[in-house]
């Protein structure tokens, strides 16, 4: 009986039935979901996942997607709603969405040619494709990896070893270069990598939120009076509150005078490799030695589709092991594990390679232009609303904003801290919209991340109305804010 679930030959119309009534299940609930969330509550959710006995199987397809209905697909998020305007997640290609139900059929895995054949080839030839769109030039190599946190590790390794192959340095005394504003995984990774505390150095941000150069410059300084090492400067393209893009061209520069190591993350700002209008905004990062892309976030694929890009890829032997059963040293067969963190790893590549042969890289780039365009429009929108003050203008995606209330004077601080924390959980728990948030300059704000080509200003709009309405009424309520807050009233 357990056999007749596996996947083979024996099993193939079953295959199809079952995915077949997947697929309904979850079309019904994209076609008929009123909201980005039904509000549901952890208390509320978790007694019927806990009464689910995992020890007792339905043994039925049927009742198991009705279960799982329950317990899941009726309150997901949805982030192909276009009122889901919160984290950097986006509506998926359908392209996408078949090679995702291709590949965990066929279940290849990428370490070796033997376990993957073609799906080795085609991850190379969409590496080389990114590594084209970015200029690396013809040394240029990579990998795909698990998401932007990975492939931000990945380089930082590279970069270590590198810095310790020219140099010689005690790793005590390595020191990675980030801005204010940059991803916190940067900070992770170098405590992975064994780092000391104090390894990261945060440079500040200029207005528009980008790594100040100025600052950048005095701080390699230090560097160099202190005896310090700058393993790496971590730049960033597409910050993931602001959509900030460092000056890559003046920290190349840079780079190039001290001898650091340049990694772009560009997990958010990847998308404009396909932007037939923006690609400009990347300008300098040809120069770079290691750049993260994020193809689940602007090329609209399913989590997860990353990879890690190498300007040297000699560089990536810095994370090769040979095994004698897997990938020993003479293998005639090219092995991506000898160029990966992992071991068995997932043919993702499959997702972006069916999504550019159906739709093409243009149509993704002009979807991405779409949601930057949106921003813009929004920006304006919020600029000229006296209920809320706007952080900067938009570079991609992102608008940073803070409801201020509707008196001539602001509200304090402090309870507008209150208010605009308490109208994005409220504004959550309703089911109606999903927006992000954030702190500014040690201040609650609020968060728009569109990459939902299908929104429109009038949605964009209709939640400003909301958050504003649950804002006030965080105002008028004083029994919830908190004593202190109170005394502000």
């Amino acid at each position: 009986m357990s056999r007749s679930h596996l996947l083979g030959a024996r099993t193939a119309d079953a295959y199809r039935r079952d995915l077949r009534a997947g697929a309904d299940l979850v079309a019904a609930r994209l076609t008929g979901a009123r909201g980005p969330f039904t509000g549901i509550t952890p208390e509320r959710l978790a007694p019927l996942v806990d009464a689910v006995d995992l020890d007792r199987p339905l043994g039925d397809t049927t009742a198991a997607l009705a279960e799982l209905e329950d317990v899941y697909l009726r309150d997901a998020v949805y982030f192909h709603h276009p009122r889901y305007l919160a984290h950097l997640n986006c509506p998926v290609a359908l392209p996408a969405v078949l090679g995702e139900a291709v590949l965990s059929a066929v279940n290849s895995s990428l370490d070796t040619w033997d376990q993957s054949a073609g799906a080795t080839l085609i991850e190379r030839r969409l590496v080389d494709w990114t590594t084209a769109r970015l200029g690396l030039g013809p040394g240029a190599d990579g990998v795909f990896t698990g998401g932007g946190t990975q492939s931000n590790l990945h380089a930082l390794l590279l970069a270590r070893e590198e810095a310790a192959l020219r140099t010689g340095a005690d790793p005590a005394d390595l020191r990675v270069l980030v801005s204010e504003a940059g991803h916190f995984s940067v900070a992770k990774a170098a405590k992975l990598l064994g780092l000391p505390r104090g390894s990261v150095v945060a440079v500040p941000c200029d207005e528009r939120r980008r790594m100040r150069t100025r600052d950048l410059a005095r701080a390699l300084e230090d560097c160099r009076l202190a005896g310090r090492i700058p393993m790496a400067v971590a730049a960033t393209a597409g910050t993931t509150d602001f959509g900030s893009i460092d000056p890559l061209p003046e920290l190349a520069d840079l780079c190039e005078l001290y001898g650091a190591w340049l990694h772009v993350d560009a997990a958010y700002g990847c998308g404009l490799l396909a932007s037939r209008t923006r690609r400009h905004l990347l300008g300098g990062i040809e120069r770079a030695d290691s750049v993260t892309v994020d193809f689940h976030k602007s090329f609209f694929q399913p989590v997860s589709s990353s990879a890690v890009l190498v300007r040297d890829g000699r560089t990536l032997r810095h994370a090769t092991h040979h095994a004698d059963y897997l990938n020993p040293a003479a293998a005639p067969f090219p092995n991506q594990v000898d160029k990966s963190l992992q071991t068995t790893r997932r043919f993702d590549a499959l997702k972006l390679w069916l999504t550019l042969r159906v739709m093409g890289a243009d149509a993704v780039g002009d979807l991405f232009d779409a949601v930057c365009d949106l921003a813009a429009a929004a920006w304006h929108l919020l600029d000229a609303d006296p209920r809320f003050e706007v952080v900067c203008r938009p570079v991609l995606s992102t608008l940073v904003f803070r409801y201020t209330g509707t008196d001539p004077a602001p509200l304090p601080d402090a309870l507008a801290d209150e208010a605009n924390t308490r109208a994005r959980h409220a504004l959550f728990a309703s089911g109606a919209a999903a927006v992000a948030g954030t702190r500014v300059d040690g201040r609650a704000h609020l968060k728009f991340t569109l990459l939902n080509p299908e929104t429109t200003l009038d949605d964009i709009a209709a939640v400003l109305d909301l958050l504003a309405g649950h804002a006030q009424d965080a105002v008028q309520d004083p029994a919830h804010v908190g004593e202190d807050l109170a005394r502000t009233l």
